[in-house]
């Protein structure tokens, strides 16, 4: 059941959460708490426009009916009065923390960043506490997004900010605390880059997984120069891989991009007993591209990813949707494809499972005739086209996989596009806009005559309740 500006969209999004009304970006504060997941996000509740920042809420105890909660965090405090932006939560002595960067202008125009907490009882209410350190000493005022964990190793917690030196570099600053009140700066997370090849002038949104053999830091840099096929969108989410020792991270690669589509970024993780679940914003801060987008006109703009699971092998992220969205299938239908298939969907939402243990043939994969699959067996290069509605032209991602493809899973949910390629080792999201409402074209072209079998599944949308 849709609610908000959403329920009555021309273009509606049944299973990714969206603002009831405004502007939604970041994921924020992502946590289980008292057996309840919390979903926050920054929402400018007024406007489809990055101003206004406040915390939205969003909770569900099992990932499918979802409630909305009152705003959790209002720009309501001199430290934070322009602006409540991005952070995360963490459970202490049965307490919900958030910890978050409050955004100031002063009367000369400058911007200032502090970092903030607010504490719960209920998860539900929150009481400001104010800033918790000062403004770190040589950087910029580009300092923001605050994540928080708590090392059982090490009996500590340890904070991470994103940040820009006064050179106009982008780094992340550690921070190390005993009780989570008192910090203490442990200077620059990586201290040694001599593995990455481009630095950027601004680090948002860090993110560092750090489990028993390995670390896993996910990050959103800034200023990042388009190399080949790689890192065509403006801003960038990457990751490395490395180990987490004496208050360092040290990258054992080069960094690799989370997700090759066209919208992703600032993506936030969180525990969830034995898996590491992640939510990503589908959108790229683009004034363009956001300005002219179809539902802007209709009060609401943008959506985070459905959740997933994340997992390392061989130093390579794997990404795989939560197994609680398969209580969403409804309708099943499966189709043999002897070399090609046009067919209509009589829904907007639905799942696209194709899988042969000996690789796919080559193939073309249209929905509605606006975004397109291309697989080319003989070297297992993909690419993903699409009609940008802004421009109304084509426009391209491409990756390469490092072996041949053997199975996909596609999330078609009305606009919104999200596709895993062998098992999530490679992963592509993007928004895509069509005269297609209630229902879905596909055609489907194999260039080798052969059968192949394609499951199609219709999916409910999420259940939301006020």
């Amino acid at each position: 059941m849709l609610d908000g500006k959403v329920k009555d969209s021309k273009y509606p999004v049944g299973f990714h959460i969206t603002p009831l009304a405004g502007l939604l970006n970041d994921p924020n504060g992502l946590v289980k708490y008292e057996g309840i997941y919390h979903v926050f996000y920054q929402l400018n509740p007024a406007d489809t426009i990055h101003k206004n920042k406040h915390w939205g809420h969003i909770y569900s105890e099992d990932l499918i009916t979802w409630h909305r909660a009152p705003i959790a965090l209002a720009p309501d405090a001199w430290y934070d009065k322009d602006g409540v932006y991005s952070g995360s939560a963490i459970i202490i002595e049965n307490q919900l923390h958030l910890y978050y960067t409050g955004n100031v202008i002063d009367e000369a125009g400058e911007k200032h960043s502090y970092q903030c907490l607010a504490v719960s009882n209920d998860g539900f209410t929150f009481e400001k506490k104010g800033p918790i350190f000062e403004h770190p000493k040589g950087f910029t005022r580009h300092v923001r997004d605050p994540k928080v964990w708590y090392d059982e190793k090490e009996a500590c917690y340890y904070l991470v900010l994103g940040a820009q030196r006064e050179n106009l570099t982008g780094t992340t600053l550690l921070y190390r605390s005993k009780d989570a009140i008192v910090w203490e700066s442990m200077g620059d997370l990586i201290t040694d880059t001599s593995k990455l090849s481009q630095i950027g002038y601004m680090w948002e949104c860090p993110d560092l997984i750090v489990q028993k053999d390995q670390a896993l830091f996910i990050y959103s840099p800034q200023g990042i120069e388009a190399t080949g096929d790689n890192y065509q969108n403006i801003y960038q989410t990457v990751y490395l891989t490395g180990d987490f020792q004496e208050n360092h991270f040290t990258p054992n690669m080069d960094m690799r991009e989370v997700d090759w589509g066209f919208e992703y970024y600032a993506p936030q993780s969180f525990y969830d007993e034995n898996r590491v679940i992640s939510y990503g914003w589908m959108g790229i801060t683009q004034p363009e591209f956001e300005s002219s987008m179809p539902t802007v006109t209709e009060g609401w703009l943008h959506c985070l990813t459905i959740p997933r699971t994340l997992h390392l092998k061989d130093n390579q992220l794997f990404q795989k949707p939560v197994e609680e969205l398969t209580a969403l299938r409804k309708q099943k239908q499966v189709f043999t494809v002897d070399q090609a298939l046009n067919t209509v969907i009589h829904s907007s939402q639905l799942e696209i499972l194709i899988s042969q243990p000996t690789g796919l043939a080559s193939f073309d994969l249209t929905i509605d005739e606006n975004l397109t699959l291309s697989y080319d067996a003989t070297d297992f290069s993909l690419k993903l086209t699409r009609l940008n509605w802004y421009t109304n032209q084509l426009e391209e991602r491409k990756t390469q996989l490092t072996s041949a493809l053997k199975n996909l899973q596609w999330f078609i949910d009305g606009s919104v596009s999200e596709l895993f390629l062998n098992d999530g080792q490679s992963v592509a999201s993007a928004r895509f806009f069509s005269s297609f409402v209630e229902q879905k074209q596909l055609e489907v072209t194999f260039a080798a005559q052969s059968t192949q079998e394609m499951v199609v599944y219709e999916l409910k949308p999420l259940t939301i309740e006020a």
